[in-house]
């Protein structure tokens, strides 16, 4: 079943869905918007499609497309919603899209045994918090439920490779 969810034609789709639910989102609600709006839940989508994928080179390529797909519609949505954007936005969103397979990289290798494992683990924690606080000016209480649901995945759940 995690080959048929995990492969990037599903991510790349799952990806153009979630780019479409965060712009609307970001329209109709100020509470959801807000949440899809920070790093921290791309990071633990992020995360999470990492460790489900099979191998390290699948992973790159899963987050890689996941990440395309939600700019494409997200933005497309934005244009045909006249909506307030930056082209600052989407040039560093663009770059973390372009710079995702290698955090999937080492975010894959997160569930292998080692302190090298543990000390990527506290790293991926540690950037979720620091992006909240410095470009959201502080931590909200979705936040810590993100990073607690982060904390679980990189360090409790245990996944079958």
């Amino acid at each position: 079943m995690k080959k048929y969810i995990f492969n990037p034609i599903s991510m790349f789709l799952l990806g153009l869905i979630l780019g479409i639910i965060s712009r609307l989102l970001d329209i109709y609600t100020s509470n959801l918007g807000n949440i899809f709006s920070q790093m921290a839940i791309w990071i633990l989508f992020g995360t999470i499609i990492s460790i489900y994928s099979a191998t390290k080179k699948k992973a790159m390529i899963n987050v890689l497309t996941f990440c395309i797909g939600m700019l494409i519609t997200y933005y497309f949505m934005a244009f045909i919603t006249k909506g307030v954007y930056s082209n600052i936005f989407i040039i560093g969103w663009t770059i973390f899209a372009f710079c995702s397979p290698i955090f999937a990289y080492f975010t894959w290798m997160t569930k292998e045994p080692g302190i090298f494992s543990k000390i990527i683990s506290i790293g991926i924690i540690f950037v979720s918090v620091l992006s909240t606080i410095i470009l959201f000016g502080r931590l909200r209480a979705y936040d810590f439920i993100i990073n607690g649901i982060l904390v679980y995945y990189l360090f409790f759940k245990k996944i079958e490779r």
